[in-house]
This record gives C-alpha cells, sequence and structure tokens, in this order.
C-alpha cells in the first residue's frame, strides 16, 4: 500500500478509499511460498466493519499442517535458522520489526477490517505492539547465558536452553497480530521453527506476518501459516505428532480439547491462555474516584470489550456506588460505537452475527435474572451492515448472575456492590477464572493484603490495564498456564539440558 497521506491525517474517507482499492491475498504461507490448500477448498471473508467479502482465503486441513509441519521440521533440523548466530538472527528480526513499521498502515486497515476495531487503536496498539514485542525478543537473543551448576571441582555441569523444536502457535480474532507476536516472537527468538494458525475470523495480518517475515530474512519453512477451522487445521495442528508444543491463546472449552489432543499425541507441551471474568474493587477511600470511573470504563469498553482481561465485574463500595455509578454513565457518550474506518471513533464493531447473537443472549439473561439496565443493551448502526451494541452497564448485579459468572466478551459491565473489602476479595475469587483483577484504595497496606489475597495472574493497584512486554501475561486457574511477554515466556519455547563433564 502506498501513499503520500500522512496516517496522522487521514479521514475516513481516506481509509475506506484504501479499504476499497486493497488486493487480498488469503493463500497460505508453507515453507516460503503463498499456496491454496491442498483440497483447493476456500471460505468466505467477511469485514466486521460492513459485512462485505474481504475475499476468499484458503480452508486448510490436516494435509497442509501436515506440509507445513514437515516444512517446519526440515527447517529445524538442517539448522538453517536454528543454527545461526545469535547476532545474525537479532539482524533479521530486528529488520522484521522494521517491516512492520513500515506496513503499519496496510497492517492496521487489514486488522480493522477482519475484526471490526478502530483504526486508530489499530495503528497505535496492535501494529505498535506487534513490532515492539518482536523487536524486544530480538534484542534478547545475544543478552540471555547458560549455567553452570555449582558441582564438586572433579565435574563441570552446564544447563543449557534449546529450542524446542517445531511450534504450533494458535490465536484468536479480538487482538490477531499482537496475540501471534506475543507467541512467534520469543519462539522464532529462541531458535524455533514455528506454524502459525489464526482464527476463521481473522487470517489477514498473519498471512501479511509471514510474508514480512521472509522479506526480512527469515528462511522458507521457518515461519508458516495455515489459515482455517479450529476443527479442522486446528486440531490437525495439536494432533500432529511431528509438532512439539502448542501455544494457544483462546476459550477455555477449546483449550481444554487442544489439552486432550497433546494426551491422544505426543504429550507435547501445551501453553494456554484462556478466559477470563476479572474484577475491579473500588473502595470507599479511592484515592482518585475519577481516575477510576475513567479505568473502569475505559477498560472494559476498549476494542469493544472483546478482551479476555476485561474488568467486567466491577466491585464498589456501598457508600460510593451511587456516585460511581453517576460518573460512569456520565461518560458513556464518549464510547458511542462509530466507524471503525474513522480515526475518531473510540468503539467499533462486534467481530461477527455469531458473537453479537452471544453478547445479546447475555444482555437478555442479566435482564431476565434480575440485573437493572442501567444504560445501553442495544443495537446501533444496524443500517451500516455491521454489528455494533451500545456499552452497556448493569447495576444490582449478585455473583450468582450468569452475566457475572460467565466470560460475555463484549462491551458489557456489570457492577456488585460490597460492604467489606474481605466480602469483595471472596467473590473474586469464587470464579473459575483468575487472569486478572484491580484494588482502588488509599491504604497501602489494605491494597497490599488485598493483592496478595487475589487469585490472579496480574493484580493492578489503583490502576487497570497497565502493560508493558518486560512483564510477564497469564493467569491462575481456568485462564491458563504458562506466560507470554517477558524473559519468562522462553520457559514455554526452550529445553532446559543439563550436560555433565567428568574432569579428574
Amino acid at each position: 500500500m502506498t501513499t503520500n497521506i500522512a496516517a496522522k491525517k487521514r479521514t475516513s474517507a481516506d481509509w475506506h478509499a484504501l479499504a476499497n482499492s486493497q488486493a487480498i491475498d488469503g493463500r497460505a504461507v508453507i515453507d516460503g511460498r503463498r499456496v491454496g490448500a491442498s483440497s483447493g477448498a476456500t471460505f468466505d471473508n467477511l469485514s466486521a466493519v460492513d459485512g462485505r467479502s474481504l475475499g476468499p482465503v484458503a480452508r486448510c486441513d490436516g494435509a497442509d499442517v501436515a506440509l507445513a509441519v514437515k516444512a517446519a521440521r526440515a527447517a529445524f533440523d538442517d539448522g538453517r535458522w536454528a543454527a545461526q548466530a545469535p547476532a545474525q538472527r537479532k539482524r533479521v528480526m530486528q529488520k522484521f520489526a522494521d517491516l512492520l513499521e513500515q506496513n503499519r498502515d496496510e497492517l492496521a486497515l487489514l486488522e480493522t477490517l477482519d475484526v471490526g476495531k478502530p483504526i486508530r487503536y489499530s495503528l497505535a496498539v496492535d501494529v505498535r505492539g506487534a513490532a515492539n514485542c518482536l523487536r524486544w525478543y530480538a534484542e534478547a537473543i545475544d543478552k540471555i547465558y547458560d549455567e553452570i551448576a555449582p558441582t564438586p571441582a572433579n565435574t563441570l555441569a552446564l544447563i543449557t536452553r534449546e529450542a524446542v523444536g517445531v511450534v504450533g502457535a494458535i490465536v484468536p480474532w479480538n487482538y490477531p497480530m499482537l496475540m501471534a507476536s506475543w507467541k512467534i516472537a520469543p519462539a522464532l527468538a529462541a531458535g524455533n521453527s514455528v506454524i502459525l494458525k489464526p482464527s476463521e475470523k481473522s487470517p489477514l495480518t498473519a498471512l501479511r506476518l509471514a510474508d514480512l517475515a521472509l522479506a526480512a530474512g527469515i528462511p522458507p519453512g521457518v515461519f508458516n501459516v495455515v489459515p482455517g477451522y479450529g476443527q479442522e487445521a486446528g486440531s490437525a495442528l495439536a494432533l500432529h505428532m511431528d509438532v512439539d508444543c502448542i501455544a494457544f491463546t483462546g476459550s477455555t472449552r477449546v483449550g481444554r480439547q487442544i489439552l486432550q489432543y497433546a494426551g491422544q499425541s505426543n504429550l507435547k507441551r501445551v501453553w494456554n491462555e484462556l478466559g477470563g471474568k476479572s474484577a475491579n474493587i473500588v473502595c470507599a477511600d479511592c484515592p482518585d474516584l475519577d481516575a477510576a470511573v475513567r479505568s473502569a470504563v475505559g477498560s472494559i469498553f476498549f476494542n469493544q470489550g472483546q478482551s479476555c482481561n476485561a474488568p467486567s465485574r466491577l466491585f464498589v463500595e456501598a457508600p460510593i456506588e451511587r456516585e460511581f455509578i453517576e460518573r460512569a454513565l456520565a461518560l458513556l457518550p464518549a464510547f458511542a460505537p462509530g466507524d471503525p474506518l474513522d480515526p475518531q471513533s473510540t468503539m467499533g464493531a462486534i467481530v461477527d452475527a455469531n458473537q453479537f447473537a452471544n453478547v445479546m443472549r447475555y444482555i437478555e439473561s442479566g435482564k431476565k435474572e434480575g440485573a437493572q439496565l442501567l444504560a445501553g443493551g442495544i443495537q446501533l448502526r444496524p443500517e451500516s451492515g455491521g454489528h455494533f451494541i451500545a456499552p452497556t452497564i448493569f447495576g444490582g448485579v449478585d455473583s450468582g448472575m450468569t452475566i457475572a459468572r460467565e466470560e460475555i466478551f463484549g462491551p458489557v459491565l456489570s457492577v456488585l456492590a460490597f460492604n467489606e473489602v474481605e466480602a469483595a476479595v471472596r467473590a473474586a475469587n469464587a470464579s473459575s477464572y483468575g487472569l486478572q483483577a484491580a484494588v482502588w484504595t488509599a491504604d497501602l497496606r489494605k491494597a497490599h493484603q488485598t493483592a496478595r489475597a487475589l487469585r490472579a495472574g496480574t493484580v493492578h493497584v489503583n490502576q487497570y490495564d497497565e502493560d508493558d512486554i518486560t512483564v510477564p501475561f497469564g493467569g491462575y486457574k481456568q485462564s491458563g498456564n504458562g506466560r507470554d511477554k517477558s524473559l519468562h515466556a522462553f520457559d514455554k519455547y526452550t529445553e532446559l539440558k543439563t550436560t555433565w563433564i567428568k574432569l579428574g
């Protein structure tokens, strides 16, 4: 994509014109080549923006996965990537990051067309975050040292990290490019070969990432992309006997299936990053109520609520509940869904008709079970061809209601009142999920004790959703295992080897 208009100055009309002129290649990338599915099958990729067809995409299945695994294994075994000097792999991955930045407008447009998120965030969050992730792990390649164990003087024990081999990465549709980068960057940095299976709802940026990886100098076969349906391409990847590791982000239901597939095949390691029902606890002594309100509203409605770590359960101490809700309702006009290709829009479209219907069912269940609908709960912009839901807030929610227990994955906030912070913590921990949580209080001891008591992979204090590539991301309980981001991600994609040497 080429244009003389600076991205920051583009109007909605500019982005629509670029969308209409975009040529999209939906073929898979296997062994360094663009190829159709072996069967010749395709599926129609529909845009979340307006429902129009973006073109056919290769419907890969077990035969295509087998070809990708064969290519990845050959690339790993002959060392064309894994055996390169760390400094050389670092240079290639830095160039990969550079190419993402140079093609940021095309990548952002593809992301928005696929999943309906506002173009402003595709640019500022998704593309920027993916490039930063690649660059950070590139820098880590030649800075991680192995170990020498403190053994007796007549022996030498070396502890070294080695690439696990062939990594299958299965990523979701809510942050397709960002989630892909969290998997492929550390996996490639460690020297593995990778097969990426994007969601059938969002295949486009994954395919372009493979093109850019090849252009950067990552050898053919090292990074492959097989679009297709989970029950066909995804299951074949998880069942393949020559895949050493599956890194998955998605639903808890599918995460369970992948664990079963591992047991049925070669006991491959499985790293699951799954759902969440995060609790956001605001105490009456909150040091900045306006900040807490802005954070609560902004975090749940960002990305149309389609975030596994969204703080969908808001616990507010009873004395400030009414004031908190009033301030939250006053902010809702700023989150009115708009055209995703309009740079001014802060909320976009739900990804597709199925997800839209699912969110609306949860809204109906909230009303039927006695929660008070304070705002939203309706469809907006039906004439657009996309699926848009007004920001929705329920009051009077109790922990037994469906909307307080199950992950909705939409712009729906449930407000629960509490009288004692210990009760809020017990309710927060009663969930089967444990991805993120937060507490707002001016009392340092209360903050520390509450953070310690909350069973979640990340606990925020007096803020929510702070993020950095240096910090691990993952959850407790049925929110998964293992960690994305930070140096801890290398634990997923490497084996520890001990080598004993007798000296005398």
